[in-house]
C-alpha cells in the first residue's frame, strides 16, 4: 500500500468534521488548557507559507496537551473589519461585507487543508453583530465608569456623581484629563450639559480634542502603526497631524497596573521590556517656570530636577496649547509655518529621527525658578504634547537631543555634572552631551559638590519647600484614540442629546451598520455614516458617525471564544471560571505594544467590574519569527531578450530580474513555464549550463508579491501534502527566529514520511505489523525518542523534534522493526506534527478511535540504561581493539578479560604487562614493555 497523502488527508479531514473530533466542552473531570493564536485579518491574497508558522506551532502544542490528558480549547476566528476591505469597496462599489465574506471563505479553505485542530463551532468574526454587540457593551461600561486612584480600580460613574453632590472634588483622587476643583454647591448649580462635560473629564471612555494622524486621501484617522515615513501604509498617501474631537479610552489610568502585571506573566524579557518602555514610567518633579511679562506659568516635568542650573532654553511641543499663547506677534508667521510642517510627521517618526533637528523661537522667555535667569522658549518637534506637560527644560550639557538642538541654533551649553573619573572641560569642545547619571555637581549653587543622588534628593526637598514644584510620577503611555472616520467598523452605541453623548440602551444592542450609497465621506466632510438615512436613535437623536478602530474587536476576543453562543453576557460565569485565561498565546512581535497593551487594559477593566475572574489575560506568550521569502533571479543580457545562467553571467553585461519562485525548483528554472509566465518573455532565449540547465540566482528578502517570492501553501499541500508542510515549517529553524523559506529542502521531509510509512508495510504494500516481543535496541530507540520529543515540545523546540523523528525512523528501519508496541508509540509521538498520516497509521494498527484520544507514551529511563559498555583497549596509548563488558564488571574481571582476549595476544607476545589503567565506562590502557 503506497503512501497516498492526497487521499489520506482528504479522508481524515472529512472524518474530523463528521465526528466533531475537535469540539470541546467544559469538562470538570479534566484540567483545562487554552491555546490561542492571534487571529488573522483575511486579505484577498489569502495565506502564504509564512502565515501558518505560528498556527502550526500552536496546533502541535494543542494536540500534545490533549494527548497528555488536558481538555484543550483551541479556537480560531477572524479580525474581519479593516481599511483594505473598505478601500476596495470605495474603488469597486462592492459592499465590504461581500469582499470580507469571500476572503474569510478563502482563508477557511486554506486553513482546513493544513489540518488544524480548531473547534470551528466557536468561530468568531468581528464584523458579525452578535460579536460586536459585546464590544459595544464593553464601551458602554467604560463610559459609565471612572478610575479611582485611591482604590486602584474602575468604579461606577454614579458613585463619582454622589461624591460630587456631597463634597465636590475635595476628596477625589481620580484619573482625569485635567485637574478640576469645585464645591458640592457649585456642582449642584451646574446645568445638565455642564455636569456631563465635567464627567467626560473622568470617564474611561470619553470625548476630547486630541492630535491624530489624519489622512485626507483616505478620509480617516490612522493608528501610528498604519503610518510610515509620513505616508499611509495603505496607498502611500500623505498623513498630517490634526486636532480633532475623538473618542478615547483612558488606558493611561491603568499604567501602573499594566506595568506591575508584567511581573506575573511568562513572557520573554525582550517583550516585557518593550511594554515597559511603551508604558514609560518616570519618577521626577514637576516644576513651575513663570513666563516673563506674562501671567502664564509653565509646569515642566523632569526626572532630573538637580540639573535645573544647566537649563539654557525651554522647548514646547508644536501642538501644545502654550505654543500659541507664548508666540509673540513677531514670531507668529515662523511658528505657524513650523507647526504646519511638523503636522506631516507622526509622533513615532519624530521620536525615532534623532538626527533630524528642527525648531523655531517663540519670542518669549521663561524665568528659572532657582536662579531667576531668563530662558528663551523654543518650539521643537522632538517634544510631544502628550508626555508630561508638552514642554521640557532643555539641559544640553547632559541630554543628547538637547545638545543637538543647542548646537543647531547656537544656544548656550552649561556643564552641571562632572562624570566620575573626569574633570570639567570647555563645552565648546564637546562632540556630544556628557553622561549625568553619576558624578559631582558643579555650576549649581547650593548643590555644588554633591553627588547626583544627593543632589536629586536635595532639589526635590528644596522645590517643595519653596513652593516652585512637587514630586511626581509620570507615564509615557497615552490614552487610546478610539474613533475612525470609516464605514467598515463597529458602530458606536452613542447618540447625542443637546450635543452631549449618551449611551444607547443595552436592550437596543447591537447597533448595526446602516446601508449607505457610497463608502466615502459626505460632501460636508462627515464620515461615511453621515450618508445613512434615518441614522437616529428613537426617531429623534443623532447617532455617532464615527466607527470603532480595528483593535476594538481584537481586545476581548479571547474571552468570547470561551462562550461564543452566549446571548446574555460576553462570557458566562461558568465558562470563565473553567477556562479562566489563556495558557499559551502565540503571535507576531508587531503586536507587542498596541494590541497587547489594549487587550490587557480591556481585561483589567472587566476584572474590576466583576465580569472576569483573572486580572491578566495571557499567562505565556511566544512570538514566532517570520518566514522570509527566498527570491530567485534570472539574468537578462542587456538590450536583448536572452537570459544567461547564473554561473555564466559574468561573461556578459546583464540585469538581474526577479522571477516567480513557483516556476523554479532547486534553483533550476523551468524555461518553458518562464516563457508562458509573462508575454514579454514568450520568445526568450537561454544560455544554459553544461548540463542544459538554467540556474537562477537567489536572495533572502521579505515575502512579497512584487518580488514574486510568495509561496502559496496550497501548492505545497498539492505537491507534498499538509503533513509535509507542517513538518517542514517546523524543521526550518527555531520557532522564535526568522528564517528563509527554501523549497529545496522539502523533499527530505517528504521522504522521511514515506520512510516512516514503510515501517508498517512489506515490500508488496501489505500491512506488516508484528505482535512479537520487542528487543532492547527497539525499546532504547523508542524511549530516547519519547524523552527527546517530550522535552523539546515542552521547550517549543519543534525543529529539533523533526530531527529526532528522522533519527528514530532510520534506527527502526535498520532494526527492521515492525513491532506493534514500538509503532504505536511512534505514531502517537508523530500525531501532533503530522496528524493525517498518524490517523491513518493508527487505524492501520487496528484502532477504531482517533489518535487524538490516545495517551502520550510514558518515558521509562530503564530502557536507556546500558547493560554493557564497549571499552576501547589501547596498548601503550594506541587503540587496538574493543572489549564488550558488563557495566558493573569489577576491575579484576576487566583485567582478566583483557589478558585472555584473543586480540590481545598479538600485542602481549614476548612482553609483560607493567600496568593496566582502567577508567570505568571510559577506556582501558595497557602499558607493556
Amino acid at each position: 500500500m503506497d503512501y497516498n497523502f492526497k487521499a489520506i488527508e482528504k479522508k481524515w479531514q472529512k472524518q474530523w468534521v463528521d465526528n466533531k473530533t475537535y469540539k470541546v466542552e467544559i469538562d470538570n473531570n479534566r484540567p483545562k488548557y487554552y491555546v490561542l493564536d492571534m487571529f488573522p485579518y483575511p486579505s484577498g491574497a489569502g495565506l502564504h507559507v509564512g502565515h501558518p508558522l505560528g498556527y502550526i506551532a500552536s496546533d502541535i502544542y494543542s494536540r500534545f496537551k490533549r494527548l497528555n490528558g488536558f481538555n484543550v480549547l483551541h479556537p480560531m476566528g477572524y479580525d474581519a473589519y479593516g481599511l483594505p476591505a473598505e478601500q476596495f469597496a470605495i474603488q469597486t462599489g462592492q459592499h465590504p461585507a461581500i469582499t470580507t465574506e469571500k476572503n474569510l471563505n478563502r482563508y477557511r479553505e486554506q486553513l482546513d487543508k493544513i489540518g488544524f485542530c480548531y473547534d470551528w463551532d466557536r468561530e468568531i468574526r468581528t464584523c458579525e453583530p452578535d460579536y460586536y454587540k459585546w464590544t459595544q457593551w464593553a464601551f458602554t461600561e467604560m463610559f459609565n465608569h471612572y478610575y479611582n486612584n485611591k482604590t486602584q480600580k474602575a468604579e461606577s460613574i454614579d458613585s463619582l456623581i454622589k461624591e460630587f453632590e456631597a463634597n465636590g472634588t475635595q476628596n477625589i483622587d481620580a484619573s482625569e484629563t485635567e485637574a478640576l476643583s469645585f464645591t458640592a454647591d457649585e456642582w449642584k448649580v451646574k446645568s445638565d450639559k455642564e455636569q456631563q462635560e465635567v464627567l467626560l473629564n473622568y470617564r474611561l471612555a470619553y470625548l476630547a480634542d486630541t492630535m491624530v494622524n489624519w489622512c485626507p486621501a483616505l478620509g480617516t484617522v490612522l493608528a501610528n502603526d498604519e503610518v510610515k515615513d509620513g505616508l499611509s501604509e495603505r496607498g502611500g498617501h500623505p498623513v498630517e497631524q490634526k486636532l480633532m474631537r475623538q473618542w478615547l479610552l483612558r488606558v493611561s489610568a491603568y499604567s501602573e497596573r499594566l506595568l506591575q502585571g508584567l511581573n506575573d506573566v511568562d513572557w520573554t524579557d525582550s517583550l516585557k521590556e518593550m511594554q515597559r518602555n511603551w508604558i514609560g514610567k518616570s519618577e521626577g518633579a514637576e516644576m513651575k517656570f513663570k513666563v516673563k511679562d506674562s501671567d502664564v506659568v509653565m509646569d515642566i516635568f523632569t526626572t532630573r530636577a538637580d540639573t535645573v542650573f544647566g537649563v539654557t532654553f525651554m522647548v514646547l511641543a508644536p501642538e501644545s496649547d502654550l505654543t500659541s499663547q507664548l508666540t509673540t506677534p513677531e514670531q507668529k508667521d515662523a511658528v505657524d509655518a513650523y507647526i504646519k510642517a511638523t503636522a506631516k510627521r507622526t509622533e513615532r517618526e519624530r521620536q525615532a529621527e534623532v538626527d533630524k533637528v528642527t525648531g523655531v523661537f517663540s519670542g518669549s522667555y521663561a524665568i528659572n525658578p532657582l536662579n531667576g535667569e531668563e530662558i528663551p522658549i523654543w518650539v521643537g518637534d522632538y517634544v510631544l504634547a502628550g508626555y508630561g506637560t508638552g514642554a521640557v527644560m532643555a539641559v544640553p550639557g547632559h541630554d543628547t537631543r538637547d545638545f543637538k538642538f543647542a548646537r543647531q541654533f547656537n544656544l548656550p551649553i552649561v556643564q552641571v555634572v562632572i562624570p566620575e573619573g573626569e574633570e570639567a572641560t570647555d563645552t565648546a569642545t564637546w562632540d556630544d552631551s556628557k553622561d549625568s547619571k553619576a558624578g559631582t555637581m558643579v555650576n549649581s549653587d547650593f548643590l555644588n559638590g554633591l553627588s547626583v543622588p544627593e543632589a536629586i534628593a536635595k532639589t526635590k526637598t528644596y522645590i517643595k519647600e519653596q513652593g516652585v514644584g512637587d514630586v511626581k510620577i509620570n507615564y509615557r503611555l497615552r490614552d487610546a484614540i478610539f474613533s475612525r472616520q470609516r464605514y467598515w467598523g463597529e458602530p458606536f452605541p452613542v447618540y447625542y442629546k443637546d450635543g452631549m453623548p449618551q449611551m444607547v440602551d443595552a436592550a437596543d444592542l447591537p447597533m448595526q451598520l446602516p446601508e449607505v450609497d457610497k463608502f466615502l465621506p459626505t460632501e460636508d466632510g462627515e464620515p461615511p455614516l453621515g450618508r445613512a438615512k434615518n441614522w437616529v436613535y428613537k426617531d429623534a437623536y443623532p447617532l455617532e458617525l464615527n466607527t470603532m478602530p480595528g483593535f476594538a474587536g481584537s481586545s476581548a476576543y479571547y474571552l468570547r471564544y470561551m462562550d461564543p453562543k452566549n446571548d446574555t453576557a460576553l462570557v458566562g460565569k461558568e465558562a470563565n471560571e473553567y477556562w479562566q485565561d489563556v495558557d499559551l498565546y502565540i503571535g507576531g512581535t508587531e503586536h507587542a505594544t498596541g494590541h497587547l497593551i489594549y487587550s490587557r487594559f480591556w481585561n483589567k477593566f472587566l476584572f474590576d467590574t466583576g465580569n472576569v475572574i483573572k486580572d491578566e489575560p495571557y499567562k505565556k506568550l511566544i512570538n514566532q519569527g517570520m518566514i522570509q521569502g527566498r527570491s530567485n533571479f534570472v539574468y537578462r543580457i542587456n538590450g536583448t531578450n536572452k537570459f544567461v545562467s547564473l554561473n555564466l553571467k559574468d561573461e556578459y553585461e546583464t540585469t538581474a530580474l526577479h522571477v516567480d519562485v513557483n516556476i523554479v525548483h532547486n534553483d533550476v528554472l523551468d524555461t518553458e513555464k518562464f516563457r508562458n509566465w509573462n508575454p514579454e518573455y514568450k520568445d526568450a532565449e537561454f544560455v544554459l549550463e553544461e548540463d542544459d540547465k538554467y540556474i537562477c540566482g537567489w536572495a533572502v528578502e521579505k515575502m512579497s508579491k512584487s518580488m514574486f517570492n510568495v509561496v502559496n501553501p496550497d501548492d505545497i499541500v498539492e505537491d507534498y501534502g499538509a503533513d509535509t508542510l507542517r513538518l517542514y515549517e517546523m524543521f526550518l529553524g527555531p520557532l522564535e527566529q526568522s528564517k528563509p523559506w527554501n523549497t529545496n529542502g522539502i523533499d527530505g521531509v517528504h521522504k522521511f514520511l514515506r520512510k516512516a510509512w514503510r515501517l508498517f508495510f512489506d515490500a508488496e504494500g501489505n500491512v506488516n505489523i508484528s505482535d512479537e516481543k520487542v528487543t532492547k535496541d527497539e525499546l532504547k530507540t523508542l524511549h530516547k525518542t519519547i524523552k527527546k520529543i517530550s522535552d523539546d515540545i515542552g521547550h517549543f523546540s519543534f525543529n529539533t523534534c523533526v530531527s529526532a523523528f528522522m533519527i528514530c525512523v532510520n534506527e527502526l528501519t535498520e532494526q527492521k522493526c515492525n513491532k506493534r508496541e514500538i509503532l504505536e508509540g511512534l505514531t502517537t509521538l508523530l500525531a501532533p506534527f503530522a496528524p493525517h498520516i498518524s490517523e491513518e497509521l493508527w487505524s492501520t494498527l487496528g484502532h477504531l478511535t482517533s489518535v487524538c484520544d490516545a495517551a502520550w507514551p510514558v518515558f521509562e529511563p530503564s530502557h536507556l540504561v546500558e547493560a554493557n559498555f564497549s571499552y576501547p583497549v589501547s596498548f601503550n596509548g594506541k587503540m587496538r581493539f574493543k572489549l564488550e563488558m558488563p557495566v558493573d564488571a569489577s576491575k579484576e574481571q576487566i583485567e582478566e578479560a583483557v589478558k585472555t582476549h584473543e586480540s590481545a595476544q598479538k600485542w602481549l607476545e614476548g612482553k609483560s604487562i607493567r600496568k593496566m589503567i582502567i577508567v570505568p565506562k571510559k577506556i582501558i590502557n595497557v602499558v607493556v614493555g
